[in-house]
């Protein structure tokens, strides 16, 4: 049996998920939604067999839709939450659910008064990287954790291009790395300061450092920020975890093509070099669906209440960040150049693809 499915928002992340889903055998993409009607002609060329449309209640108001997709802006999907709540349809979102952290914790109480399945990308909790490292942690190789170090530095977004309901770039992305950073710990944390700069002169830090603690003791250092080398003639990154034991050490790192695992435990070491993997849709697809056909969530998909955790530390950062002296170094000149240079490029970080899947 397929799920059939209709998919809300048809940006950059509304086609990647139209590529995953039209792979699987476990789904139907009967509908294709979006306000724009350049983006739904591109629908109708990508997807032919789906019902593409302007209006959303098409979608919500057809009793042979099992489940949706909430992928356009954050500003919509609390909405978008109570129509699938009351036409029993089953929920895939992207973060964050909602466009305040207010909305999101209303957000998250109407699903848990439902037996509807929900899932939201939190993408690498399904990384291939983070599960065996996480497995390598559980059978006592590295001791007991004691410290997380998660760098994510890459050109990226800059300021003015797609943040505007997702908030700077250490909530829009950095909640990744918060999530990810409470899911080894295993608990909520506790300590923190947090280090910003105000790149460019623009009014949010677009670069943050997060240090502190967790409930039991483990330590962390966070840092995310698009603002690596943006004017660079060749551009580069800085992305790794670091994980470390009382015993031994679990490391990753990767170039958005590859990823490499270096474990280095009590009783063996290894080394693991495969495919990156992305965003790993593919995989939160199949864990939706199966959930779905089963009628039990499977422990492996993410749930909205995650990521509204993890939405709820990364503001709280942001705003401790914004506390202690908050410097801002350059100009709105720079900045200026950089979105030049982007408009311009056609090979690198973070860059807005629109029309193409």
């Amino acid at each position: 049996m397929k799920i059939k499915f209709g998919l809300i928002g048809f940006g950059r992340m509304g086609q990647l998920y139209l590529r995953e889903l039209t792979k699987s055998e476990l789904w139907e993409v009967t509908y294709i939604c979006d306000t724009n009607e350049r983006v739904r002609e591109l629908a109708r060329k990508l997807s032919p067999n789906s019902i593409v449309t302007d209006n959303q209640e098409d979608i919500f108001c057809d009793k042979e839709i099992l489940a949706v997709g909430l992928f356009a802006l954050a500003d919509s999907r609390k909405h978008q939450v109570e129509r699938a709540i009351q036409t029993g349809k089953h929920i895939l979102a992207e973060k964050p659910i909602s466009d305040t952290l207010e909305h999101e914790w209303e957000t998250v109480r109407l699903i848990e008064k439902t037996n509807l399945i929900s899932g939201i990308n939190l993408y690498l909790r399904n990384a291939w990287y983070h599960q065996t490292i996480k497995d390598f942690i559980d059978k006592g190789e590295i001791g007991d954790l004691a410290i997380l170090r998660i760098c994510h530095m890459t050109p990226g977004l800059s300021p003015g291009e797609g943040h505007e309901y997702e908030g700077p770039a250490f909530h829009d992305c950095g909640m990744h790395y918060v999530d990810i950073a409470r899911w080894y710990a295993g608990c909520d944390y506790k300590t923190w300061h947090a280090q910003g700069v105000r790149m460019w002169n623009y009014k949010d830090p677009w670069w943050v450092q997060c240090l502190g603690t967790f409930l039991n003791g483990v330590v962390f250092d966070i840092t995310q920020g698009f603002v690596y080398g943006q004017l660079a003639k060749d551009q580069t990154h800085n992305c790794y975890i670091d994980v470390i034991g009382t015993k031994g050490i679990a490391r990753m790192t990767h170039d958005f093509e590859n990823a490499v695992v270096e474990l280095r435990g009590v009783s063996e070491t290894l080394c693991i070099e495969q495919p990156f993997g992305g965003k790993n849709i593919d995989i939160l697809c199949k864990l939706f669906a199966e959930s779905i056909l089963s009628g039990h969530r499977n422990d492996k998909l993410p749930s909205i209440k995650d990521s509204v955790i993890a939405s709820e530390y990364a503001w709280t950062f942001l705003q401790n960040a914004r506390q202690n002296d908050l410097p801002a170094i350059g100009s709105l000149e720079t900045l200026k150049e950089i979105h030049e240079r982007r408009r311009n490029m056609t090979n690198g970080y973070g860059l807005i693809k629109n029309n193409t899947i």
